[in-house]
């Protein structure tokens, strides 16, 4: 003899799930007469929750199944537990999202202090022409041209004004004309494009405030500083 098993239809589960309602409609009514004496609250309880440690053939379940005072009981507890199932399933939601909201903000600091991190190490070339520009010298007075260059990592090229001679230049940013609180220096040797001599350097003025100083050249030979006004903003 061959046994065949096949899952339920849907039609099939309706029909039970009808034929249940229905039970529990005339439970509920007092047309069932329940056997033996009502089973204690821990019992309902796990019966509520379906514990596998209860069998089908225990028989407080059919006294249970037949009982409208437990039958009630047993709503009950179902309510409450359908109630802390759904809590649970909040809190979980919560919680994900409060994962998720935390990772999308550690992203966003993340990618906000890495730009803010390139930012700060990139390098800004800046071109400053002094070819026809009047300097100080030390103390005397002159026609100036006023300057600027960003608070960041600069890759500087001086334009030399004309007449300078060759060699090596010290190039500097100091917070007065006399040389004092020197806020970046860095030397190299002047080339020639075409009529014009240049110079170029790296300076970090990153820990600059923004505001007035000044750039100054010194040639290596007659040690001779020449002073511009210099904007950092």
């Amino acid at each position: 003899m061959r046994l065949s098993w096949c899952w339920p239809s849907r039609a099939e589960d309706r029909l039970e799930s009808w034929l249940a309602q229905r039970h529990e409609v005339r439970v509920l009514a007092g047309e069932t007469t329940p056997v033996g004496p009502c089973p204690d609250e821990a019992f309902l309880r796990d019966l509520a929750r379906r514990a596998k440690r209860i069998a089908l053939s225990d028989p407080r379940v059919d006294h249970a199944a037949n009982c409208p005072t437990c039958m009630s009981r047993l709503f009950v507890f179902r309510q409450g537990n359908r109630s802390r199932r759904r809590k649970m399933v909040l809190a979980a939601a919560v919680a994900i999202c409060s994962v998720v909201a935390v990772a999308v903000i550690t992203f966003a600091r993340y990618g906000m202090h890495r730009q803010l991190t390139s930012a700060n190490l990139a390098v800004v070339s800046e071109t400053v022409n002094l070819w026809d520009t009047g300097t100080i010298r030390g103390n005397q007075p002159g026609s100036l041209q006023s300057v600027s260059l960003p608070a960041a990592r600069v890759r500087l090229t001086i334009i030399l004004p004309r007449f300078s001679p060759t060699g090596q230049y010290a190039v500097s940013v100091t917070q007065d004309q006399n040389g004092n609180g020197v806020v970046a220096q860095q030397t190299a040797l002047a080339t020639i494009n075409g009529d014009h001599e240049s110079v170029s350097v790296e300076l970090d003025l990153r820990a600059a405030k923004a505001g007035a100083y000044f750039l100054a050249t010194t040639h290596e030979q007659d040690q001779a500083s020449y002073y511009y006004p210099l904007q950092i903003r």
